[in-house]
Order: C-alpha cells, then sequence, then structure tokens
C-alpha cells in the first residue's frame, strides 16, 4: 500500500448544476468560446428542469469519495482525497488550492471518463495544467482504465442479471456519448479512432462474458452542428430499425459511463424509455459502475500501480482483452484540441 510518490488523489469530474438558477451558468461554462446563443441554452437546459434543475453527477460524486475512503482506510493506504469538476463548483482551481494550501505537491489524478477522446481525456489535462499551474505542484493523471476488471466486471454482472429476467430473442445495445467523427478519429492519435476502438473492445468483453451472441454499439446524447457528421445509430434510430426487424426487447448498457449522470437518466431512461414505448418494445437499461465494489477497488490498483512505476519498479499491469493497458503519459498528438492547441498535464 505505498502511494509514493504520490501524496493525494484527485477525483476530477465534469460537474452539474444544482438548482434551477445553476442550469444555464453551468451550460455557458460547457460551452464556453462556441458561440451558442442564450436561447439553445435555455432549451438544452429543459433536460435539466425535469430533475428539478438539478443534476446527479454530484451526489454520485460524494457517494464515490466515500466509498474510496473506506476502502483506502480498510486496506491501509493512507492517502487524502480531493475532489475537482471542469465544469462547476467545485471547480479544479478549488481541489487545487485546497490542496496547496494543505502541503499537497504530486497529487495523482482520477478522471471519470474511461475513454480516449478530446472531449474526455484531453481537455480534462488542459483544465488540470491551467488549475495547478499557479502553485509548485506536479499533477499525473491515472491511465484509462476501459479494459480493467473493476470497470469492465461490474457491466457484465449487470447485463447478466438483467438478461436472466428478459425474454428469449432480447437484443443488447451498448451505448455510449457521440461524438464528432472527427474527434474519434484524432482519438489515440491522428487516425487512431481509439474512441470508437474502445467502445467494441469493451462491448466485445462484456458480451463474451454474459453470454451474449448479437449485440450492437449506438450512440446517445449528440449535440452542436447539424452539418457536422457524429458518430451513429443514434439509440432512438437503432431501436427503431432493430424493431423493423422483429426485435422486441432490449437491454441496454451504457459502456461510456462511470455513473447515472444525466446522459443516462435523460437520453436512456426518459428518451430511449420514450422510443421504446412508442415501439412497444420491452426497454431494460442496466447499471452503470457507480460506486461499486470492483470498481472502488480498481481506482486503488490503479494509483498504487502507478505509483510503483513512479519508483522505477517492474509492474505487471491489470488488464483484459486485445488492446492492453493505456500509457502513463499521453503522446503529443494524442486527441488534439480541435480549436487551440493548449498546454496539458500528462
Amino acid at each position: 500500500m505505498d502511494p509514493r510518490p504520490f501524496d493525494a488523489l484527485l477525483l476530477v469530474s465534469f460537474g452539474g448544476p444544482e438548482r434551477p438558477e445553476d442550469v444555464v451558468p453551468f451550460l455557458e461554462n460547457v460551452t464556453s468560446g462556441r458561440g451558442i446563443p442564450r436561447e439553445r441554452l435555455e432549451e438544452v437546459g429543459q433536460h435539466y428542469y425535469l430533475f428539478g434543475g438539478k443534476s446527479p453527477i454530484n451526489e454520485l460524486n460524494l457517494e464515490l469519495l466515500d466509498a474510496l475512503r473506506k476502502d483506502f482506510a480498510g486496506n491501509g493506504l493512507d492517502l487524502p482525497i480531493y475532489w475537482g469538476n471542469r465544469n462547476w463548483d467545485p471547480y479544479l482551481h478549488d481541489a487545487t488550492r485546497e490542496m496547496a494550501a494543505d502541503g499537497v505537491t504530486h497529487p495523482v489524478c482520477f478522471i471519470t471518463s474511461a475513454y480516449s477522446s478530446y472531449s474526455g481525456c484531453r481537455q480534462y489535462r488542459e483544465d488540470l495544467f491551467d488549475a495547478g499551474s499557479e502553485f509548485d505542484m506536479k499533477l499525473s493523471r491515472l491511465r484509462h482504465y476501459f479494459n480493467h476488471p473493476g470497470f469492465v466486471g461490474p457491466f457484465v454482472e449487470a447485463t447478466k442479471e438483467a438478461l436472466a429476467e428478459a425474454p428469449a430473442g432480447t437484443r443488447v445495445i451498448f451505448v455510449t456519448h457521440s461524438i464528432p467523427d472527427s474527434m474519434n478519429v484524432a482519438s489515440g492519435g491522428p487516425g487512431q479512432e481509439a474512441y470508437v476502438r474502445q467502445h467494441e473492445q469493451v462491448a466485445t468483453l462484456v458480451a463474451a462474458a454474459a453470454g451474449v451472441d448479437q449485440w450492437s454499439l449506438a450512440y446517445c446524447s449528440r449535440s452542436g452542428s447539424p452539418h457536422m457528421p457524429w458518430l451513429e445509430p443514434d439509440i432512438n434510430d437503432h431501436m427503431r430499425e432493430l424493431h423493423e426487424s422483429g426485435v422486441t426487447s432490449v437491454v441496454v448498457v451504457p459502456i461510456g459511463f462511470v455513473s447515472d449522470h444525466m446522459e443516462v437518466i435523460y437520453d436512456l431512461d426518459t428518451e430511449a424509455m420514450a422510443t421504446a414505448r412508442e415501439l412497444d418494445m420491452r426497454f431494460d437499461r442496466v447499471d452503470t459502475p457507480g460506486s461499486h465494489p470492483a470498481f472502488v477497488a480498481m481506482v486503488r490498483d490503479l494509483i498504487l500501480e502507478r505509483a510503483a512505476v513512479e519508483r522505477g519498479e517492474q509492474v505487471e499491469r491489470t488488464v483484459l482483452g486485445m488492446m492492453g493497458p493505456s500509457h502513463d503519459i499521453c503522446p503529443a498528438d494524442c486527441c488534439l484540441n480541435p480549436r487551440t492547441p493548449l498546454p496539458t498535464i500528462a
């Protein structure tokens, strides 16, 4: 249980509004620099107003923080834990300021995004660089964990449970957040298309372990200009296509998401569920990892793995599938910023 040279863990998340009056300012933070009119933000904000203007993401992060602290204490890992968001309180700047006041000099960062892409990795690393630049502090990032058993295992468990209750002929649909085609092409490096390949790997692993023969990968939460190509098919369009081919029951597995935040409870539990009702299709959405004990233990495993690497020790990395473990330090051209080159950590 030796975390050296790290002296803290920083949980890094997206953030979300807590009250109706927070919604538009939050969305302005998310879309800063893109020139999106306020009327459009008000329109998108309706998703949040359906849930009282409050995103579940902050409470989910608090649950994860509590589970991590208990896991660390129960396993003798003496490492304080801090929390910062990119787009809402507590901001990353607040977290780095708090750490600096406590004398932290080398925190390791766990990002609540499992896959390679600009919005899912490099943008976080840019914001971490900015948040830490005013302090004498080195921030390191834990590797991507999409193919770690602590992330894959909870999906396998939940998928098996759902299929045990589902009728014969149920189709499994793996779902993730859509991104622009160009962002996918740049993910992992120019032309690598790591985002899609990583999701296909996870879907393959979960399907094999859960005994699934027929599955597909679909996308949700598309935003931005309608003229820009994004990854398809959309989950709702895909369900309609499956219905036309005779499918009457689906199990939806949200492998793109760590917890049940807005993209899950609105885009899947609300919007996709409504499509299922329209089609008279049985619909079951399985749980995300959240604070699952295996997911919590994975964070501890990744910290100790990376700490050993930093000390120059030989490490056997825990990983599933054929893609191997992700890098600790990203190549310079990995998941490039599509607008303006900015400095990053890692």
